[in-house]
């Protein structure tokens, strides 16, 4: 489909929905089939050409349109509502055409820091406390947007896992973590949603259900008495679920006095769930039913429940952010940027296969340059989209090539580690991409090559003003300082490591090499026990 052929499909498209939302009174609200009954419908195999478009509606009308469950329909009831509106359609066809994922600052500025800001206008227009917002003078909180009530439960449970597992470390240093979870312990109602549950089996915690009372809201001393009774069992308490509007019956639990109970115990994280009526807030009449909100460390709702906004978008607020990502940082070389300290990190089959194949292509086109040129090496095994390879020489010689080619601005490539060493990765992304493009992109980095193996073989006296100072050079690189001390105290630790990432370790003792590497850049595998700045989370704040 080429863009004169989308505008005219498109306008159809826009046409089709606004007639199928006009006429939804007029179809049956829930569909009159039997499981299976697709299956004789289209075929086992997917198309290896393309079909006509007007084919493909066709097949839309006569044989999905029979089996769906009308949820905007006037007479659907069942559930919670499933948000749709003309704007989020309109709204959804932009995002989906820019196309830009913001899972952190470098990789979509302007998605990072709209996010940032719109998740602090819904946080006032509900009511939260200032220490939720982001820009609240002094906040460490802020908000967030999950794909799930699941996993905005999921996410502040594991926080709170490595919460509590840093506290009892405290005693035991040398303990592995995986140790200490079966003393964990969570809580929830048993009107709680499943996800509770979920989550506790893949965090691998004990989760304590209790009974609410006959209005099915969780009351403050039922919590209490569960979690003196767990200590008692030599149990760690350290994460509360409170439900805000229950799916069974839309109950709620009695924040005020559950938040009460958790005040008492430092290490438990108190989450608050009102993935459906936690949007009712934006109506300061029904506020009082969050009441004791303030003592939650999080807290969700989904827009796309009850806002008119389409699924998937739960919204998530934390007091302090740091423990959130502390928990959760896995920091691999190729998604770090110069600016992550400064922001936010929130990462027709016959049409299909020439795009892919034309891909494959040019990666081994850009394999053939690199292979004619003695001073580079292939490090992978090319086979798809992307080439790995660099320049003969030290790991710092390749990360000032990639500051280089990266502060040019006429490419951004990213690093990554391969078989212990540092390496520049290539990928073929673009959709329409040409072997004049490849060729661009060579012309580039020889050219950044030549100059930087030029400067080596004649050293001249260091620029004072020199923009690539070594903390940019460091950034543009992708590589991180830490200090000796940090990184030993980091070697207990057993998890969050991704086996990639370089850590630069200055030598405060001596100058001597890690097994005859670049003494400045160490890496997983080969100087320190496999560990890597994916180990380092509760280290970021202090690294910087």
């Amino acid at each position: 489909m080429d863009t004169e052929e989308f505008r005219v499909r498109g306008k159809e498209m826009v046409d089709y929905i606004c007639d199928y939302m006009n006429g939804l009174g007029s179809r049956p609200v829930y569909p009159s089939i039997e499981p299976g009954f697709l299956t004789n419908l289209i075929p086992s195999q997917a198309p290896e050409e393309p079909e006509d478009w007007d084919a493909i509606m066709a097949d839309v009308d006569s044989k999905i349109m029979q089996g769906v469950c009308h949820w905007q329909h006037p007479r659907f009831h069942a559930y919670f509502p499933s948000g749709n509106s003309y704007p989020s359609i309109i709204a959804d066809m932009l995002s989906d055409a820019i196309g830009s994922i913001a899972f952190s600052w470098a990789a979509n500025p302007v998605g990072a820091e709209l996010e940032t800001i719109v998740l602090d206008w819904f946080g006032r227009a509900l009511g939260l406390p200032d220490e939720f917002l982001h820009s609240s003078p002094g906040s460490t909180g802020g908000g967030v947007i999950q794909g799930s009530a699941s996993e905005c439960i999921l996410v502040s449970m594991l926080a709170a896992r490595y919460q509590a597992v840093k506290h009892l470390k405290r005693n035991n240093p040398m303990a592995e973590d995986s140790s200490f979870l079966p003393k964990l312990v969570a809580y929830c109602s048993t009107e709680a949603h499943s996800c509770v549950e979920k989550a506790a089996n893949i965090c691998l915690v004990r989760l304590h259900i209790l009974e609410p009372d006959g209005d099915c809201t969780l009351r403050g001393e039922t919590l209490r008495e569960a979690m003196e009774e767990d200590e008692k069992k030599g149990l760690f308490p350290f994460f509360v679920s409170a439900t805000v509007g229950t799916t069974s019956s839309c109950a709620f639990d009695n924040l005020k006095e559950m938040g009460t109970v958790c005040c008492q115990y430092p290490s438990v994280w108190f989450h608050a769930d009102g993935a459906y009526a936690g949007n009712s807030f934006i109506c300061p009449e029904n506020r009082y039913l969050m009441n004791g909100i303030y003592y939650a460390d999080s807290f969700n709702t989904n827009a796309n429940k009850w806002l008119l906004v389409a699924f998937d978008c739960s919204c998530m607020w934390i007091k302090d952010r740091n423990k959130l990502t502390s928990a959760l940082n896995v920091d691999p070389l190729y998604l770090q940027h110069k600016r992550s300290e400064q922001t936010i990190d929130y990462r027709h089959w016959g049409g299909l296969q020439a795009y892919i194949r034309n891909h494959c292509r040019l990666a081994k086109r850009f394999e053939g340059l690199i292979r004619k040129d003695e001073r580079f090496q292939v490090i992978n095994d090319v086979k798809l989209g992307l080439v790995c390879f660099r320049l003969n020489g030290t790991d710092r010689l390749n990360q000032d090539l990639l500051a280089n080619i990266n502060t040019s601005g006429k490419l951004h490539i990213i690093p990554s580690m391969v078989k212990g060493q540092y390496i520049i990765r290539f990928c073929v992304t673009a959709e329409h991409a040409k072997d004049e493009d490849i060729d661009h992109a060579w012309a580039v980095i020889q050219e950044h090559a030549t100059d930087l193996i030029g400067l080596i073989k004649t050293p001249q006296e260091p620029v004072k003003n020199d923009p690539l100072n070594p903390k940019l050079k460091r950034r543009l690189s992708f590589t991180r300082t830490v200090s000796r001390v940090m990184y030993i105290r980091a070697l207990s630790r057993t998890s969050l490591t991704d086996g990639a990432t370089p850590i630069i370790v200055p030598d405060d003792d001596d100058n001597s090499p890690c097994n005859g590497e670049d003494p400045e850049v160490f890496n997983s595998g080969v100087c320190m026990s496999g560990l890597s700045l994916g180990s380092l989370p509760s280290f970021q704040e202090e690294d910087s």
